[in-house]
């Protein structure tokens, strides 16, 4: 298989293009040969096999979305508030909207996953370790919120999204910001 790194993640890139923009059945060497603008045969020489090229999309996905923030500086500068988690979630949901394919596409890999146990596994993974890294800084940062709000909030925000990328429309009336600082309201409103 072709080594060249740059083009391999040009192809990846394409990859999850096709993704957001056709789905999983549209996903075809030949569709990412043309959203990266290769020759014909160009992806079919980097990628043995379409179970290879889901895997190594899911980890480009991990990597396009992985947020590299000052949130703990925010936390020491502003101190440790609910506010503050209002306005850490906004960023995330502003740092997804950014990213819109690549999260469509992880949507797309979803639904593959569920008949592929390769593929659910390396999701799952991701997925647990992006849990776990927001429990740990929620618990680093001193914010208030416990564990079970945390993952509340996650939920919250999974679920915001799903509906924001896929049916617009059924949010248009609200205003996303008073959304998640409501659903981060709500979420500490239990303790």
């Amino acid at each position: 298989m072709r080594q060249n790194t740059e083009r391999r993640t040009a192809l990846l890139d394409a990859a999850i293009e096709v993704l957001a923009a056709e789905g999983s059945r549209g996903l075809t060497f030949r569709a990412i040969d043309k959203e990266a603008a290769v020759p014909s045969g160009t992806a079919s020489n980097y990628f043995p096999n379409r179970d290879a090229l889901l895997l190594q999309a899911v980890e480009r996905t991990r990597d396009r979305l992985q947020r590299i923030d000052a949130g703990l500086e925010a936390t020491e500068k502003f101190g440790p508030s609910e506010e503050l988690e209002v306005d850490l979630m906004r960023s995330l949901y502003r740092h997804m909207h950014d990213n819109r394919s690549c999260y469509l596409a992880v949507l797309e890999l979803r639904l593959e996953a569920t008949r592929r146990p390769e593929l659910h596994a390396a999701l799952a993974e991701i997925f647990a370790y992006n849990l776990r890294g927001s429990l740990d800084f929620n618990r680093q940062a001193g914010l208030p919120s416990d564990d079970l709000t945390v993952v509340v909030m996650f939920l919250g925000m999974t679920g915001l999204l799903l509906e924001d990328f896929t049916f617009p429309e059924v949010l248009a009336d609200f205003d996303k910001d008073e959304l998640i600082a409501e659903l981060t309201r709500r979420a500490h409103a239990r303790t």
